[in-house]
C-alpha cells in the first residue's frame, strides 16, 4: 500500500475535542428531553400498547393452531442447512447458486461485498430467509380479522426492516470499510449527527433527510414570480405573473393539500407545474394554506371548503372572470370535489373543469394507512390534540416515512449515523421535511367521517357548511390522475372517484408514486402513463385495456383541458383587477415553520 493511501492515525487532540462536544450536546439533549416530557410535548404516533394487542391476538391463534408455526420452523431449519452447504461450497471455490436474492429495487445490498464475500453473503441470505419466513407465517395465520391481520403484517415488516444487517456497523461492509479508512471518524461524526437530530427534536429523533439550510421558498424553490392578492385566516391566494402576451380567458386555480406545503407544484423551474401552466398561457392562482397553531384548533373541514369558495370569489375580483378551471392534489383534491358538490347544491356552475391528482373519495381501501385508522389510536390522537389544538406535523411525517421505512428511515440512519455523512441537499426531501400541522377539529372530522366511516361516497353522508354532500350532483368534467406505485392513495382506490361523480370523466394512470408520478415534467421521458377512454366499474378492467404511453402525462392533460380554457385574451398582471398585491410570492404563510415543541414560527 502506497504512502498516499495509508490510513492516517487518529488525531487524539481532535478526538478529545469531538468527545467534549458530544458530552456537551448530550447534556443539552437530556435537559431538553426532560423539559419536553414535563410540557407534554407530542408523543410518537405509534403506541406500543396498541401494537402488542394485535400480536397478542396473533399469538393466541398460533397457540390454537400451531401447525403453521411448526411448518415454518422446519422449512426455515432446512433452508439454513442448505445455506450452510452453499457457503461451504463457496469457501471450497465451487460455484453455488444463492438460495434467495434481495427483491428487485432493494438498495440495501448494493455493496459488492454482499455478493463476493462469503461471510457477508451468508449474513445477507440468512436475514432474507428469516424475513421471508416470518412474513409468510403472519400472512397464513387464520382466525384474525382483516384489520388485525393487516396491522400484524405491517408491524412485522417494520421489525424486519429495523433488524436488517445493513443497519448495524459490524454487519455492514460499507460501514466497516469506511470506519477503517477514516480511523473511526465516521462514527464520531455520526454520533454528532445523532445528537444534533435528538437536540433538534427536543429529545425525539428527527432524522434529517436533507440539508435543511440549503433551500428557502422564494429564493431557490417556489420561485415562479407572482403576488399574494388575497388572504384570510386559512389561506393566501397567489396570482402568478404571466409569461405570454395572451392567456386563456378562464383562470386556473390550484388547490394544494394543507397536509404539506403548496410548493411541491413549484419546486424548481425545470419541474414546476405552476411555471409550466403559466408558460402554456394560463392565469394561474395557488392556495397557500397557513401552518396552524392552537389558535386555529376550532377550524373544521367546512372552513377549508369556504376558504376555497372565498378564493374563487377573489379570482373573479382579480380577473373579472367568474368561470375558472381547477386542480386539487391529494387532500386538496378531496376538498375540491367536496366543494364542487357544495357548489352544485347551490346551482353554482362556475368551475368548468377539475383535475384531481391522487385524491381519495372512497376510503374503503386506503392501503397501509388503514393501520392507523384504529379507534384506539384515533382516540389517543384526539386526546393529544385536545391538549395542544393540532396534530403535530412530525407525527404525520413519521407515518408516511413508515410506509417506506427502508428509503425514508433506515437509509438515513446508515448514511447519517453509521457512515457519518451529511444528507445531500435535495429539494423534494426538503419539502417533505417542511411539515405542517393539522387543526384539531378538522383532522378529527376528516379521519372519522372519511377514513373511518367512509361517508363521503354516500349521498348526503357528510354535511359541509350546511349542505349534505352528494358527489353525484357534480356535472363538472373531471380528469382523475393517479400513480401506479402510490403508497398513500392507492390507484385502485382513487379510481373509485370515476364512479361517484355525475359528469364526464377521464382516468389516467401515471407511473411511479404519489409525488414523482404527479410531478413528472412535460419534457421528461421517465415513468410513462396509461390511458383508456372508458371508465368501467372495476379498476382492473380499466387497466386490462389501458395503453401504455411514453413520457409525461402533462401534455395529455393539457389537450383535455384546452376546450374548457376559453379564447385568448390579453395577459393579466397581478394588481390589474380589483385586488391589489399584498406581498410577493410565495407569501408569508408558506414560510411558517415551527420548531418541535414550540408554537413560534421561524
Amino acid at each position: 500500500m502506497s504512502k498516499s493511501t495509508t490510513p492516517s492515525a487518529p488525531d487524539l487532540n481532535l478526538l478529545t475535542q469531538n468527545l467534549s462536544k458530544v458530552i456537551e450536546q448530550s447534556q443539552r439533549v437530556l435537559q431538553a428531553y426532560l423539559k419536553r416530557q414535563q410540557n407534554g410535548d407530542p408523543l410518537p404516533l405509534i403506541d406500543p400498547g396498541l401494537i402488542s394487542k394485535s400480536f397478542q391476538q396473533l399469538l393466541e391463534q398460533l397457540l390454537k393452531n400451531p401447525d403453521p408455526l411448526l411448518e415454518t420452523q422446519i422449512k426455515l431449519w432446512k433452508n439454513h442447512l442448505d445455506l450452510w452447504q452453499h457457503s461451504v461450497n463457496r469457501l471450497l471455490g465451487q460455484d453455488s447458486t444463492p438460495l434467495i436474492e434481495a427483491p428487485a429495487g432493494d438498495k440495501r445490498f448494493q455493496d459488492q461485498e454482499w455478493a463476493e464475500n462469503v461471510v457477508f453473503d451468508f449474513i445477507k441470505q440468512s436475514y432474507l430467509l428469516a424475513a421471508s419466513s416470518l412474513q409468510g407465517l403472519v400472512r397464513q395465520v387464520e382466525g384474525l380479522d382483516e384489520k388485525t391481520a393487516r396491522k400484524v403484517q405491517f408491524y412485522t415488516r417494520q421489525f424486519i426492516d429495523a433488524v436488517a444487517p445493513t443497519n448495524f456497523a459490524l454487519t455492514n461492509p460499507t460501514v466497516l470499510r469506511t470506519t477503517f479508512d477514516s480511523s473511526g471518524h465516521n462514527l464520531l461524526k455520526g454520533l454528532q449527527n445523532l445528537l444534533t437530530d435528538l437536540e433538534r427534536g427536543r429529545g425525539q429523533l428527527q432524522i434529517r433527510m436533507t440539508d435543511l439550510d440549503a433551500f428557502q421558498p422564494g429564493v431557490n424553490i417556489a420561485v415562479t414570480p407572482g403576488k399574494v392578492v388575497f388572504e384570510n385566516e386559512l389561506l393566501q391566494l397567489i396570482q402568478y405573473d404571466p409569461s405570454t402576451a395572451t392567456v386563456h380567458q378562464r383562470p386556473f386555480l390550484f388547490i394544494s393539500p394543507w397536509i404539506n406545503k403548496f410548493y411541491i407544484m413549484d419546486m424548481r423551474p425545470r419541474n414546476s407545474m405552476v411555471k409550466w401552466m403559466v408558460d402554456q398561457g394560463f392565469t394561474v392562482f395557488m392556495t397557500s394554506w397557513i401552518n396552524p397553531d392552537e389558535r386555529l384548533a376550532h377550524k373544521t373541514f367546512d372552513d377549508y371548503l369556504l376558504a376555497v369558495v372565498a378564493a374563487l370569489d377573489a379570482i373573479e375580483q382579480a380577473t373579472g372572470e367568474r368561470e375558472v378551471n381547477t386542480a386539487g392534489y391529494c387532500l386538496g383534491g378531496t376538498l375540491l370535489l367536496s366543494t364542487l358538490a357544495w357548489l352544485a347544491a347551490h346551482q353554482d356552475q362556475r368551475v368548468q373543469s377539475a383535475i384531481c391528482f391522487a385524491c381519495m373519495t372512497d376510503f374503503s381501501a386506503p392501503g397501509e394507512l388503514e393501520v392507523f385508522i384504529d379507534e384506539e389510536l384515533i382516540t389517543l390522537l384526539e386526546k393529544q390534540m385536545g391538549e395542544r389544538g393540532y396534530l403535530d406535523g412530525s407525527q404525520m411525517a413519521g407515518v408516511f416515512s413508515m410506509l417506506r421505512a427502508n428509503d425514508l428511515i433506515w437509509y438515513f440512519v446508515v448514511n447519517n449515523y453509521l457512515l457519518g455523512k451529511d444528507p445531500y441537499p435535495f429539494d423534494l426531501l426538503y419539502w417533505n421535511s417542511d411539515s405542517t400541522r393539522m387543526p384539531r377539529d378538522m383532522h378529527s372530522f376528516y379521519v372519522r367521517n372519511m377514513y373511518q366511516k367512509n361517508l363521503l361516497r354516500e349521498p348526503g353522508g357528510i354535511t359541509l357548511a350546511g349542505v349534505p354532500i352528494d358527489l353525484r350532483r357534480i356535472q363538472t368534467p373531471v380528469y382523475f390522475l393517479s400513480a401506479y406505485e402510490d403508497h398513500i392513495a392507492p390507484w385502485a382506490s382513487t379510481y373509485a372517484g370515476t364512479q361517484l361523480v355525475g359528469g364526464p370523466v377521464r382516468f389516467v394512470l401515471s407511473g411511479s408514486g404519489h409525488i414523482a408520478g404527479v410531478i413528472n415534467p412535460a419534457t421528461s421521458d421517465k415513468y410513462g402513463y396509461w390511458t383508456h377512454p372508458d371508465t368501467p366499474l372495476h379498476p382492473e378492467d380499466w387497466f386490462r385495456k389501458a395503453v401504455k404511453q411514453d413520457g409525461s402525462w402533462w401534455p395529455d392533460w393539457l389537450a383535455w383541458l384546452k376546450p374548457y380554457a376559453g379564447p385568448q385574451v390579453p395577459a393579466r398582471t397581478p394588481g390589474d383587477g380589483k385586488l391589489k398585491p399584498i406581498e410577493d410570492a410565495p407569501g408569508s404563510y408558506v414560510r411558517m415553520r415551527y420548531d418541535p415543541g414550540t408554537a413560534a414560527p421561524n
